[in-house]
């Protein structure tokens, strides 16, 4: 288990990765305006979890490991912000505030029936496919419903 800053690292290593295709320490550190020794302390951390490949002053990779935890993470946030935002009508700030909060604290087992939920109620699928938010099957069609709220 990676601690919550760790995660936060992930994922901008994999959005960068997505922009840029190119993860480098300097663009971590402008995305997250931290200091490069700590984008290094937080690689060295993420290496030794293997979820990360690196050497010094080359490009990160993330390792499958690493993009299907960052997948989740940003997956857990979206269906968490959809309940508060579009369920509970929680002011869009306040929603991504609080989703931002709960993504490293809720089980996988709740996701996956806030998820079911979520999808219910929005009339956005229909997610009786068994969905995981551990298998990556289900995700294409949480994705494309995903996008077709924003």
């Amino acid at each position: 288990m990676v601690s919550k800053a760790s995660e936060e690292y992930l994922k901008t290593m994999y959005i960068l990765k997505n922009q840029n295709e190119k993860i480098r320490v300097t663009d971590i550190a402008n995305k997250m305006s931290c200091s490069k020794p700590s984008v290094n302390k937080a690689v060295n951390n993420l290496k030794d979890n293997g979820l990360i490949n690196y050497k010094s002053y080359g490009t990160i990779e993330l390792t499958k490991q690493g993009e299907d935890l960052a997948k989740k993470i940003l997956e857990t946030y979206d269906i968490v912000f959809l309940f508060l935002n579009d369920v509970l009508n929680l002011d869009e700030e306040d929603a991504k505030e609080e989703a931002e909060k709960m993504k490293s604290s809720i089980s996988d087992e709740t996701v996956n029936k806030l998820a079911k939920y979520v999808h219910k109620v929005l009339g956005l699928t229909n997610l009786d496919c068994d969905y995981d938010i551990n298998k990556e099957k289900c995700r294409s069609c949480l994705r494309s419903s995903l996008n077709k709220t924003q």
